[in-house]
Parts: C-alpha cells; structure tokens; sequence
C-alpha cells in the first residue's frame, strides 16, 4: 500500500467543485444551510479558515460539542476559486528553503489573501496521523469571494458527525468509517510555495 505523502490535499471533489467544511454557532450555521449562503451577519472581513478533511474538522469542533461550533457544515465550493486561493496563499509559519529569509516571508505573508497550514491529519478517534491535513485561511477579498462567489451549497452535517461520534464511542470503528465523507487526492498540481 503506497504511503500518504506528508503534504497532500485530500479532499471530496468533483470536475467542479471541492468540499471544505467549517463549524459554526447555530445562528450562523443554521441560516448559512437553510439559505446556501452564509448570511449578513457572516463577517466577510475577518479571516476564516476552511478544511478539506472531515475529521480534521472533528477534531477542531470536538465532534460538533465546543461552544460556537455545535453547527458542522459542508460547504461546496467551485474549485476555481479553490485553486486561485491556494495559487495566492504563502504559508502561516516560516520555513527555511520554501522562503528566502523570514523577512521575505512575512512580506509574502502581509501581501497573501490566503495562508496554508499544515496540521496531523486525525484518525477518527481523532489521534494524529503521520501525515499532514490542508488548512486554508481566506482574509480580505479571498474571504468575500468565499462567501459570495464561490461557494455552490453548504449542507447542515452535524447529524452525520453526532452518528459517526456514537458508532465510534461505541467501538464500532469499520461502521464509522464507511460513513465519513470520501476523500482523495486534490490535483492541485505541485505547490512548492506551500511546502507540498
């Protein structure tokens, strides 16, 4: 069995589309699928960070119970826009040989409307893996356009998240991973400047 690289977009996807997901307080998420659109009181300004992995997802809102992120969304996204983000993003930390020199980095990193992280992908008793999971930072006008242009539909899966928590506290592993959202590689291509 080939090993998972350490860096790698995983991801749902389509010939279009890729699906992130991010959690919400109800007041936000509810409206956010109810609508398929993230609603007035969304604040596009500030950055919002979007996860391919699903278990990522489960391990950040503790399985949908942390206050503020009780409501678990898939957000279908077009992958033009997904792309133009990672095309634009620098890293979120520094790393020597993908940067020139920390100040080259910082310059990069003020300039980005994206920035990349690279986190343990999680198994779903949510331990860490040996290989890193996509997260992607969206400020300023990448943020607006998630909102407003790129997004396609957004689905409530809190109910799906709250039934693979029970069949995993249950010990029912193989029945909680033939649930979890299918993820692949993303041809995202070679990304040097994020360090995959």
């Amino acid at each position: 069995m080939p090993q998972t690289p350490t860096h790698q977009i995983r991801a749902a996807h389509t010939a279009t589309t890729v699906t992130v997901y991010q959690a919400y307080a109800p007041h936000l998420g509810t409206p956010a699928a109810r609508d398929g659109r993230f609603p007035p009181a969304w604040k596009r300004e500030r950055m919002t960070w979007i996860k391919p992995s699903f278990l990522w997802m489960m391990y950040r809102c503790g399985w949908a119970t942390k206050a503020d992120q009780e409501t678990v969304l898939a957000i279908e996204i077009t992958r033009e826009g997904f792309d133009r983000a990672l095309a634009q993003a620098c890293l979120s930390h520094y790393v020597p040989g993908v940067h020139a020199d920390r100040a080259a980095w910082q310059e990069a990193l003020a300039a980005a409307p994206a920035r990349v992280q690279w986190d343990p992908e999680r198994d779903p008793h949510l331990n860490p893996l040996p290989y890193r999971s996509l997260q992607l930072g969206l400020s300023g006008p990448a943020s607006r356009a998630y909102a407003d242009e790129w997004t396609v539909s957004i689905r409530d899966v809190t109910p799906l998240a709250r039934e693979i928590h029970g069949l995993v506290r249950a010990g029912r592993d193989a029945d909680a991973t033939a649930l979890l959202p299918a993820e692949t590689p993303y041809p995202a291509g070679p990304l040097p400047h994020l360090g995959a």
